[in-house]
């Protein structure tokens, strides 16, 4: 399967400000990462050409931020690379780009002075390392030099360097074409190159400025250590090809063990490039025989190659882990679990669903299952009432597409049973089942979580509505599974349990004077805010709600909420309502759930329209609709070929947060599967009964 593209011309990449904000992704299956913008300016303290994950996949360090190259023909020297500085660019290498290109792996196209240059950047799978493919087409009737010149780090990458604040500068060893850089806290870097010489003259590039980071609020200069430079000679007239390979680890040793498995001549590096992009062709064409007759359109190739790259490995203990967002987001439970039938079930990844339900499995606590596991130190956070009902859940919809009922049987069942039995008779944050039958819980307990100066923006205590359907949907997929099991007293508690609260939300929470649903019930206080996580309660497999009613919701929804790029998180006639997401992380929290758009609910409402509606053919026309101007122009903007976290409420909508978001990618991406092209899970009708 011919693999997707996005390229720009020379003309498109000189219109600076739209181009800086072009950024491209590449991961090594570690948690690991290169990234940068089609410029090749780096605008974020994110990015770099080698963020490797020491402990995957987490402990992640920027080792190689940039690389600047120059052109050296005759008397004259012409730059390449560009950093960008508070109050301007330098160099400006960018002007000689002819063009950009993304398949999956990047490729800059330099033209200068009848010299050409292409520089393409990948990294092997499983390995904290990356090459930097050169070819050189040399036209000129004399020879020329490239020199590399690279930008050295070795930090956490949610942090910036002070050079005055280093405890020591790096140790280089040379030898020829190799580099080999010993850092203090304990961690080392190679460079080598496959052709040319290596010349060590220490220096110092001081206040790179990270513009994103700016608007961002965050720490947005740094100084980069260059280390030296590598030397290639042109030939006049001739064709020349190199290689660069930077391989980072915890020690000298782990990464010259590292560097022995990747190869050290031109040639056997280019077939590792070419084994890598078969990976990606394979992929596709699995995911494309799996599913007939689906379009070749280049956003779904790219869709279908996103949900890769957010499921990584975890090596201590080992297992696969889920990375919520790139760049800066770990291991968190709600958003593995609503991303999880996307990014593995409809793409046929049982085995990996079974081990991230294993995974989660093992730090079950009072019944709660984790809702952050940190990158290295530190513990599991538990402060999330959702992520153990979203793992029944995403359990019940690998059910649905796997029959698995003796892995569920065998490793699951106790601890569903630990979960809804410490939900009945109360467990951590003042969650417990009450009178009503409906979970009661504490303050910023649910997605809608953000926090500025210690106090929670939506607090949400009580009876937040899409808890309820989720509760509603544990309690109905318990009573399946009791009754598969032949445990019919058990069926027979969990159907009653449901059915009471199902009869108490219904009562509680229909608003008959807007015909939707209160978003929280405290008591019988009903906060009247107009938000979108009733959306759920429809979409969900087991929903409370009687078919008039569901309709009603998601006509409203639509109504109030819906953009092309999503879900409004408040409605703009609320005072709370916040149009822009931007500035500092306070602003931006303020805005986070009170107005911004995320797209990961365009899944959820998508499903309620068709299901509350009807999938005729008119029906799955226009659901296509809400999901299209997404797919199609998201995928050419901010992080090429990925979904971004969150987009602003008010028109333009700019794309905001992340630039990829994995339930941002999966959700969308899950119901236009199964609910526009109507690839139902195999045995969905057993498992629910229809």
């Amino acid at each position: 399967m011919k693999l997707p593209s996005i390229a720009f011309t020379k003309e498109a990449l000189s219109r600076f400000e739209e181009s800086i904000q072009k950024e491209w992704l590449i991961t090594n299956g570690l948690g690991g990462y290169a990234s940068s913008t089609v410029l090749g300016i780096n605008t974020r303290k994110y990015h770099g050409l080698l963020v490797a994950a020491l402990h995957p996949p987490g402990d992640r360090r920027v080792f190689l931020s940039n690389l600047n190259e120059e052109v050296c023909l005759e008397s004259s020297t012409y730059p390449l690379g560009a950093n960008e500085f508070r109050n301007e660019v330098f160099p400006k290498g960018y002007g000689f780009l002819k063009e950009f290109s993304v398949s999956p792996f990047p490729k800059y196209t330099y033209a200068v002075q009848g010299l050409g240059v292409q520089k393409t950047v990948f990294m092997p799978h499983d390995r904290n390392a990356a090459v930097i493919l050169y070819k050189i087409s040399n036209k000129n009737r004399v020879d020329a030099k490239i020199r590399i010149f690279p930008l050295i780090n070795w930090r956490p990458f949610h942090s910036v360097t002070d050079r005055w604040k280093i405890a020591a500068e790096p140790v280089q060893k040379c030898e020829n074409r190799e580099v080999l850089m010993n850092f203090n806290p304990s961690s080392s870097l190679r460079l080598r190159a496959s052709d040319g010489q290596y010349f060590a003259k220490e220096k110092w590039v001081e206040k790179i400025f990270y513009r994103a980071e700016a608007d961002r609020g965050e720490s947005s200069e740094e100084d980069c250590f260059q280390s030296g430079w590598f030397e290639i000679e042109a030939k006049a007239d001739k064709n020349t090809e190199f290689a660069l390979v930077a391989v980072a680890d915890e020690n000298e040793d782990r990464v010259r063990q590292v560097a022995v498995e990747i190869p050290e001549t031109y040639y056997d590096l280019e077939g590792l490039y070419e084994k890598e992009r078969n990976r990606h062709e394979n992929a596709l064409t699995s995911f494309y025989e799996t599913h007939a007759n689906l379009p070749a359109d280049n956003w779904l190739k790219w869709l279908a190659l996103a949900t890769d790259v957010f499921v990584v490995k975890r090596t201590e203990p080992e297992r696969e882990d889920v990375i919520a967002g790139y760049h800066w987001f770990e291991t968190w439970a709600r958003d593995t679990f609503i991303s999880l039938p996307g990014l593995m079930l409809v793409t046929s990844r049982f085995k990996e669903a079974r081990e991230t339900f294993l995974a989660f499995r093992e730090y079950c606590k009072q019944g709660l299952i984790p809702n952050f596991m940190p990158d290295s130190a530190g513990s599991p956070a538990y402060n999330a009432v959702d992520a153990s009902l979203w793992y029944v859940n995403a359990v019940l919809q690998y059910l649905k597409y796997t029959g698995d009922f003796g892995f569920v049987r065998e490793k699951l069942w106790k601890t569903f049973e630990s979960i809804i039995e410490s939900y009945l008779g109360g467990t951590l944050f003042s969650i417990h089942m009450d009178g009503e039958g409906l979970l009661s819980h504490g303050s910023q307990l649910t997605w809608m979580d953000a926090v500025v100066d210690g106090q929670p923006v939506t607090a949400r205590t009580g009876r937040a509505v899409e808890v309820q359907a989720l509760w509603y949907n544990a309690l109905r997929t318990m009573n399946m599974l009791a009754k598969n099991f032949n445990e019919n007293s058990k069926a027979e508690k969990y159907l009653q349990m449901a059915e009471k609260a199902k009869k108490s939300f219904v009562g509680k929470f229909w608003n008959p004077e807007r015909e939707c649903l209160f978003d929280v019930v405290d008591m019988d206080l009903k906060d009247t805010s107009l938000r979108p996580n009733q959306i759920i309660a429809v979409a969900l497999d087991f929903t409370m709600l009687d078919n008039i009613k569901n309709e009603r919701v998601v006509d409203f929804v639509q109504s109030e909420f819906l953009t092309p790029y999503g879900l409004r998180t408040l409605a703009r006639v609320d005072p709370r309502y916040v149009g822009i997401y931007v500035s500092d992380r306070g602003s931006r929290d303020r805005a986070y759930h009170n107005g911004t758009v995320w797209p990961w609910l365009l899944g959820s409402f998508v499903t309620a329209y068709l299901k509350s509606k009807g999938y005729t053919d008119f029906r799955r026309e226009i659901a296509m609709h809400f999901l299209l101007p997404f797919f199609t122009e998201q995928v050419f903007k901010a992080g090429l070929g990925f979904m971004s976290e969150v987009f602003d409420g008010e028109p333009p909508h700019a794309t905001r947060g992340c630039i990829a978001q994995a339930w941002s990618v999966a959700e969308p991406f899950r119901a236009y599967m199964e609910d526009v092209k109507q690839f139902r899970p195999k045995f969905e009708k057993e498992i629910l009964g229809i």
